[in-house]
């Protein structure tokens, strides 16, 4: 590692002729002899360099040593903390088994059981068979990740061959949208031309007859006033004329006047403009996460029966389990209402590890793969971390209703059960919503005794010890009831993950699936 970084081996054409020269000398292309070598910076310097190197603020905290030194043995820069860059790692901690700077220690690691500085816990040096072991399972996961990233490759070239596919169906959608409304268009335009070509055809014929009723008037007019000119027969002749000329000029004012004005007029398909105006888009576009598929449900049959003890020798009373929670790793940890304590268990079910408590626990939660949450009867939560090989009591915060069983974590915040409804808390202990207590006509739960509480998707579901539970969304509303006779006294609930719920008569002794 130290030969290889800022090496520089001059060859023909050099002015002097030296081993190794100085790295950010020879960026400016000049040929300066190195004598020291920084394995932080991975860089030779030269007399000049060390000396500015040593002045810096960002770097004169770094061990240089003689490029002798650096050519001969293989030169190791001390780890930085991952959260404080400038820190070098010093401090270890036992409860969660990872290596932190002072400042990590000082701020978030205070409570932590087994804090030691490295050099007191690194004198057992690690085995060759554990550094094989890390080795190998180093190599299997970089060779999983560089599979993952053939098949990431893939799957880029493939949505975007999808997304081709897709914008070409929006285009042909688009186009036969556009064809339909101009051949809709052209029928109405063609219904159009139909009706004012007949109107016009009318009025045209109207004005026509009108012209030539005024010219016959016309004339009638200009022979009324010679008539006396003519003998009586003409006269009687013409004024029967006139007469029926009149007579006919009424009646076709009378008929056209019947039909009144006309006119051309249009009325829009609006339960088509609706459904035009109403559409958002073409059709819906929906990305497929690769996350696992819901299964259908199963259908459950008990195959075996098992009873796990828990008792410790150490174990003031009887153990009374009052809540049960599994981590991500599949541990599984209950709360000893009795005797106070959280017992974690471990390869067939055997206790690994406990935590004493202040109080008797009513309900236990994980808040993250390392962390749970109890609630106790003494109206706090006690948050405790768990470890490799221990469990260590962190930070506690205070509540109503601690004495009721049932504790969620949901959505970043706790759910606490109480009498007859649910508060909510965030995870820094506020009170931010009150569940139930009647707050509405009708009854969200049937008893004043709400208890454990389960998560399945975006809902929780709430026994409520009657005859079921009520699934309740994220801001307390009622979706659904899961009610059966045969329950008695409702208090368990879990959920598997192809979203069966089980629930639990805590006095008719029986588990219904639902």
């Amino acid at each position: 590692m130290a030969e290889g970084a800022g090496t520089q081996l001059l060859k023909d054409g050099s002015d002097a002729d030296f081993e190794l020269t100085c790295t950010p000398c020879g960026e400016d292309n000049i040929r300066e002899e190195a004598i020291k070598y920084c394995p932080e910076c991975q860089e030779y310097l030269c007399i000049t360099c060390n000396q500015h190197h040593g002045r810096l603020k960002a770097t004169k905290r770094h061990v240089v040593v003689d490029k002798d030194a650096a050519k001969q043995c293989l030169v190791v820069a001390k780890a930085k903390c991952y959260y404080h860059p400038d820190r070098d790692i010093e401090m270890y901690c036992k409860t969660h088994d990872m290596v932190y700077c002072v400042m990590c220690i000082a701020t978030e690691h205070r409570l932590c059981e087994g804090v030691n500085k490295i050099e007191a816990v690194s004198k057992s040096c690690v085995n060759q068979t554990e550094i094989q072991q890390l080795l190998d399972e180093t190599k299997k996961t970089k060779d999983v990740l560089s599979t993952t990233v053939i098949k990431h490759n893939d799957n880029l070239t493939s949505i975007d061959q999808q997304r081709k596919v897709i914008q070409e169906k929006l285009d042909s959608t688009e186009m036969k949208l556009i064809e339909q409304i101009c051949q809709i268009k052209i029928k109405t335009e063609d219904s159009l031309n139909e009706k004012h070509a007949s109107l016009k055809e009318k009025l045209n014929l109207s004005i026509g007859q009108s012209s030539c009723k005024i010219k016959e008037l016309k004339e009638s007019e200009e022979q009324l006033q010679t008539i006396t000119k003519l003998d009586k027969e003409q006269q009687f002749v013409h004024i029967k004329l006139m007469k029926k000329a009149a007579t006919d000029a009424f009646n076709l004012e009378a008929s056209i006047g019947s039909d009144g004005t006309m006119s051309i007029s249009f009325t829009g398909d609006e339960q088509l403009k609706s459904l035009v105006m109403a559409a958002n888009s073409l059709g819906q576009v929906i990305s497929n996460n690769g996350a696992k598929k819901v299964s259908e449900p199963k259908h459950y049959k008990i195959k075996s029966k098992r009873e796990v003890y828990v008792r410790m020798d150490n174990d003031a009373s009887q153990c009374k389990i009052a809540d049960i929670c599994q981590l991500t790793d599949g541990q599984i940890l209950v709360a000893d209402y009795q005797n106070k304590k959280v017992k974690q268990l471990g390869v067939n079910y055997k206790i690994s590890n406990t935590c004493d408590l202040d109080a008797s626990p009513t309900g236990i939660c994980c808040i993250s793969k390392n962390e749970i949450a109890v609630k106790m009867a003494n109206n706090k939560i006690q948050f405790i971390s768990i470890g490799s090989s221990n469990m260590a009591r962190t930070r506690v915060i205070s509540i109503e209703g601690g004495i009721y069983c049932g504790i969620l974590y949901f959505d970043k915040e706790i759910w606490i059960s109480r009498a007859s409804g649910i508060d909510i808390y965030n995870i820094s202990g506020t009170l931010t919503k009150k569940i139930g207590d009647n707050e509405s006509p009708k009854k969200k739960f049937k008893s004043t005794s709400v208890q454990h509480m389960a998560v399945s998707g975006d809902t929780v579901i709430v026994t409520d010890y009657s005859d079921g539970a009520v699934c309740l969304n994220k801001d307390g509303t009622v979706l659904r009831e899961l009610r059966d006779q045969k329950l008695i006294k409702t208090r368990g609930v879990c959920v598997a993950d192809d979203g069966t719920v089980f629930l639990c008569g805590y006095t008719s002794n029986n588990i219904v699936i639902v």
